[in-house]
């Protein structure tokens, strides 16, 4: 599934710069709003969800290659966050809903029969743990 059927899926709000979403194909996905959890487990490529909407989230996004950040609770990133997103390459998504109820895909199903979050391996949107 790519960039934009999970958007379109999950009725996210794009806050930063529109790209070609179809030709973004996340490889996993990974909810935390530890940074230091993020930095240490998260995959390259993926997509990450945090409440977390401070400068510091482009950076550990950059950092691993995110392809997209997903900011819940309608948390609003201040402009120089979107400006700073948009320079580094990093989309940043919005959703009203909670981290732990987020609704999304996996590779493994379609998204219409998901009882699981973004992408697996990691299952539903819980923290994944080392």
């Amino acid at each position: 599934m790519n960039l934009q059927e999970i958007i379109d899926d999950l009725n996210l709000t794009v806050l930063t710069e529109a790209k070609d979403f179809a030709q973004v194909e996340p490889t996993a996905g990974y909810t935390s709003d530890l940074l230091s959890c993020v930095m240490a487990g998260a995959s390259h490529g993926g997509i990450w969800v945090t409440l977390q909407a401070h400068a510091n989230i482009v950076a550990v996004a950059a950092l691993l290659d995110q392809v997209a950040v997903i900011i819940t609770e309608g948390a609003t990133p201040d402009e120089a966050t979107i400006a700073k997103a948009n320079e580094e390459g990093i989309t940043i998504l919005s959703s009203s809903q909670p981290s732990n109820q987020q609704k999304g895909w996996s590779k493994d199903s379609k998204s219409e029969n998901l009882e699981s979050g973004i992408p697996r391996p990691y299952g539903p949107l819980s923290m994944r743990r080392n």
